[in-house]
């Protein structure tokens, strides 16, 4: 890892979290696990994993700078959203299905992944906000819009390699991570 970043993980209905935090501990970078308070967020963290920076530094030499932490939010639209935004610093990465967040992630300087791991990038984040209007358009209309592919086993592989790559480039945009 290049630079000292943070993984939030947008875990409302998010299929990848447990990969999300192997990746982490692996990286050792910390992770922010953010949802709304309807979730137990603490499932997701092993009763050994480091709650802080203070014992991420001390636990032992194989996990020094992971450390996992829950952020429980309001039930209200966006606030895991907003709450990602505005926590932000430079090379964070973001885990997200929402391309709305991932766009703001972008503009904030950090990098967002999605669960099939695609990762966004400030080329076509543009058009995919466009393809995102245009069915949200066609629905309002009473139309029908395809929904997304079964997720698989191959989705869950991409994402855990992408997310790996990201993290050893320190959350910079990275150039040859295969987009889903």
């Amino acid at each position: 890892m290049l630079h000292n970043c943070t993984l939030y993980i947008d875990a409302d209905a998010c299929p990848v979290t447990r990969e999300a935090l192997s990746c982490a501990r692996r990286a050792r970078v910390s992770v922010v696990i953010v949802g709304n308070t309807t979730q137990n967020l603490e499932r997701h963290v092993r009763r050994d994993d480091p709650r802080d920076a203070g014992n991420a530094r001390g636990r032992d030499a194989t996990h020094p700078g992971f450390w996992a932490e829950t952020l429980d939010v309001s039930c209200g639209s966006d606030s895991a959203d907003f709450a990602i935004v505005e926590r932000l610093q430079p090379n964070d990465v973001v885990v997200t299905q929402d391309i709305g967040l991932a766009s703001m992630v972008l503009g904030r300087g950090a990098a967002a992944i999605g669960v099939r791991g695609r990762v966004y990038t400030k080329a076509t984040i543009d058009m995919d906000l466009f393809i995102r209007h245009e069915e949200k358009k066609v629905r309002r209309a009473g139309g029908r819009t395809r929904g997304p592919a079964a997720f698989t086993d191959e989705d869950r592989a991409r994402f855990t390699r992408n997310l790996d790559e990201l993290l050893r480039q320190g959350g910079e945009e990275p150039g040859d991570v295969r987009g889903a």
